[in-house]
């Protein structure tokens, strides 16, 4: 075995050995806290997951914060399982998950003690249902993702919004209780490994799409190196600002096109993506770093 590929599957070998260590023992407390109805119960994934991207040596370099004052419907594009962490170390969050999800070995009891939302997306009676749980959730003041792609994608650009899936989030007017919750956008991009940048070519080996074998996918991915990743977060818009569910799918899908595009400008050498560069709105400033 050369030297670099044993290198690195010793890594993948500690990475995942201290990511059980540290899961299993949390998983019966978390569930315990969601039997009791905690507080605790939305922040302990919170940080457990900022421990993850830790383990994992995930860097995220952050623009803007979901804000914590109201409930939110944060809508992001999607191209690696390891969004999921990436989210969850930014903000408690739960997420909007294809039904299929909760029957998965152990990712789907990871999903349910995140309180994730499970809805079959090919079935409109079915996102439909679904609606009157995320309202609920928001009334409780809740933050819940939506990856509105309905898929992932190869991480070089942001495929077209499924605005069914919208039809579960978008409040009627008539729901006065839920009209204090607001849409953020969030755009994430993978840009360097080991420090060094990920061009188009590379990109795609950190995505997680199509047919791929996910636990493949997790031991590559894991001995390759640490990962940067970048996330631009988008200001608060009322939901009730927007005057049907394809209104708010559309300008969600401008603005994460435009930040996207921006975010592989700014770490490809100046190099657009030509999928996504749209022209978008003023991204807010500030920054927060999780260090790995």
């Amino acid at each position: 075995m050369a030297t670099g590929t044993r290198r690195g599957a010793l890594r993948a070998t500690a990475v995942l050995l201290g990511f059980v260590l540290l899961t299993l023992p949390l998983m019966p407390v978390q569930a315990a806290l969601l039997r009791a109805g905690s507080p605790l119960s939305k922040r302990l994934p919170h940080w457990y997951h900022r421990q993850v991207c830790r383990l994992l040596g995930l860097k995220i370099c952050q623009k803007g914060a979901v804000v914590s004052e109201r409930p939110v419907l944060l809508v992001a594009n999607h191209s690696s399982w390891l969004d999921i962490l990436v989210l969850s170390a930014i903000a408690p969050v739960s997420f909007v998950a294809k039904k299929e999800i909760a029957s998965w070995p152990f990712a789907g009891t990871l999903a349910r003690l995140q309180r994730s939302v499970f809805v079959d997306r090919e079935r409109r009676a079915s996102v439909e249902g679904t609606r009157s749980e995320i309202q609920q959730r928001l009334l409780e003041g809740d933050t819940i993702v939506l990856f509105a792609e309905g898929t992932s994608s190869d991480g070089n650009k942001v495929l077209p919004f499924k605005t069914p899936l919208f039809a579960a989030a978008k409040p009627s007017r008539a729901d006065d209780g839920v009209h204090a919750a607001c849409l953020q956008t969030l755009a994430l991009a993978y840009t360097s490994l080991h420090g060094l940048p990920l061009g188009r070519a590379n990109r795609p080996l950190v995505a997680w799409y199509g047919d791929m074998d996910l636990a493949g996918h997790v031991w590559r991915l894991l001995a390759a190196g640490p990962l940067d990743v970048a996330v631009d977060i988008g200001p608060a818009i009322p939901l009730h600002a927007f005057e049907d569910r394809k209104a708010l799918a559309r300008h969600a899908e401008l603005e994460i096109r435009s930040a996207v595009a921006q975010l592989l400008h700014q770490h490809s050498g100046g190099q657009h993506s030509e999928e996504v560069a749209i022209a978008g709105g003023e991204l807010p400033v500030g920054a927060v770093t999780i260090s790995r």
